[in-house]
């Protein structure tokens, strides 16, 4: 017979019972309260390794990577066999972006347990970020094997093909790891990025939303309280609130679509963070521009910037490009053609270059992508041997300071690119933009400049596959990886295309 419990922990209570109490909260998913009685078995009995390392996998879940540690060692100095334990601390680790760290424990934990299905698991999440794409597909089957969690395995192992471009069977596995969990929401976002790829837009946005069940957006707090605008709704006077989310080019890509607000009777505000004000106040149809932070005026609707391909039913054939719809002040791009003058670049092809992306340690997938598009300004040296051409770092971040040591005379005028509309201003004076996979090339686009994107092997799903044009920028041209990682080639034909265009000036 059960001896009852009390609804919160005591000090008299024994520390076996605090600790089943807290495991069967945990299960519950009560984690506050399951993290009191772990605390109160500590309390009585601190050398319970058990209780430590269900008490780290409740900060692991409340995303306090570092807090997990600190419990997960304290499990190991008490019990430093313990498998979980070491798990527990590679995947904070993982979180914390510390990934030979995170490696070292998995292996730790395969040592002890080489069977180990979680570990095996989590181990391949590792190699697969740091780029060994095929040991991770070996680690995720045998992790399958071993009987972890379906869902996850398929999933990561659709990843992993998607990233060797082996599209067909990445699909197959992210739709058997929906099999395995309908409704997993990892899952239907890898797969509506899959979907887009392929070309296949309309089947693909209802699975991108997704996206607002997965970290990092989900959990974000909503600003507006306004019905979300499906496409079915009249907007004939009606006042619709377009935020953006993610990245700075995924709101440059999808603010076109306010013009398509425009033309179905609506009041556009376009809520942005703050280096992308001005910039949006020139998009056709916005009629106001709010910035974080900011109060937001009065509307009927809301519709994030990158659900609004759903609301339309967008696919390639119908996907609005009407450039440039975003524009440069005349007065800055003015200013700027004359300082280029005055640098000597007046007579030459005036180059813009971008070799690096943003880095977001935060998110470790986001940061193996990052990894992946980004080159090193020195892999830009064949450029110099174009010919007749001027080179303007457009670069900004931790990167552009690698342009103290540029393969070749760069101008530099980072300082004075304070906004995307400045940087804008500057675009326009140029000929031709060059960029790794970042919101720069963006821009470029949607001012209807022509640029040149160096896309990785396992490109941007926006970039669709199997061509070098994009439907969604017309004066864009797309030089793709031919393998992961190699990027000498494609500065090669880069540096072949620059030349070409080099001797046009004169």
């Amino acid at each position: 017979m059960q001896t009852d419990i009390p609804n919160e922990p005591t000090p008299d209570l024994d520390p076996g019972l605090c600790h089943d109490r807290g495991r069967e909260l945990q299960l519950q998913g009560r984690p506050a309260e399951a993290a009191a009685w772990y605390r109160a078995a500590l309390a009585q009995a601190p050398e319970r390794p058990e209780s430590w390392a269900n008490l780290g996998l409740i900060f692991l879940a409340q995303g306090q990577p570092a807090e997990a540690m600190a419990c997960e060692r304290e499990a190991l100095r008490h019990d430093p066999l313990r498998v979980d334990a070491h798990n527990n601390l590679g995947i904070a680790a993982h979180a914390m972006n510390v990934l030979a760290e995170a490696e070292n424990h998995f292996r730790g934990a395969l040592r002890l347990d080489p069977g180990h299905a979680n570990a095996t698991l989590n181990l391949g999440v590792i190699r697969h970020s740091l780029g060994s794409a095929a040991e991770a597909e070996t680690l995720y089957r045998r992790a399958r094997e071993l009987g972890a969690d379906p869902a996850r395995a398929n999933n990561n192992l659709a990843m992993c093909l998607a990233e060797q471009e082996r599209l067909d069977e990445a699909e197959a596995a992210c739709r058997a790891a929906l099999a395995a969990e309908p409704g997993f929401p990892e899952a239907e976002v890898n797969l509506a990025m899959l979907l887009l790829m392929r070309g296949r837009l309309r089947e693909a946005w209802p699975y991108y939303e997704a996206r607002w069940r997965v970290p990092p957006l989900a959990g974000l707090p909503a600003r507006s309280t306004a019905p979300r605008w499906t496409g079915a709704e009249d907007l004939n006077e009606k006042k619709i609130l377009v935020e953006a989310e993610q990245g700075f080019g995924d709101t440059l890509q999808f603010c076109r679509y306010a013009a398509c607000l425009a033309e179905r009777g609506a009041h556009v505000t376009m809520a942005v963070p703050e280096p992308l004000a001005r910039i949006a106040a020139t998009v056709p149809g916005v009629h106001a521009v709010v910035t974080d932070g900011g109060s937001l005026p009065p509307h009927d609707f809301q519709c994030p910037a990158m659900s609004l391909p759903l609301a339309f039913s967008t696919s390639v054939e119908t996907i609005p490009a009407p450039v440039p719809y975003i524009s440069a002040r005349p007065e800055e791009t003015a200013g700027w053609r004359e300082r280029l003058r005055a640098a000597g670049a007046g007579r030459k092809l005036r180059v813009g270059l971008v070799w690096a992306g943003g880095r977001r340690p935060e998110q470790p997938q986001a940061a193996a992508i990052d990894r992946r598009r980004s080159l090193a300004l020195t892999s830009f040296a064949p450029l110099a041997e174009a010919g007749e051409c001027a080179f303007v770092s457009l670069q900004a971040g931790p990167p552009e300071k690698q342009a103290d040591t540029a393969p070749f005379p760069l101008l530099r005028f980072t300082e004075d690119l304070v906004d995307f509309a400045a940087t804008a201003a500057l675009v326009e004076a140029l000929d031709l933009v060059i960029a790794a996979d970042t919101a720069v090339a963006h821009l470029a686009g949607a001012l209807g400049k022509p640029v040149w994107v160096l896309s990785r092997f396992d490109a941007c799903w926006r970039w669709l596959r199997g061509r070098d044009d994009t439907p969604w920028y017309p004066t864009m041209r797309l030089f793709r990886q031919t393998e992961p990682g190699e990027w000498d080639s494609v500065v090669r034909r880069v540096a072949a295309a620059l030349a070409r265009a080099a001797r046009t000036i004169g």
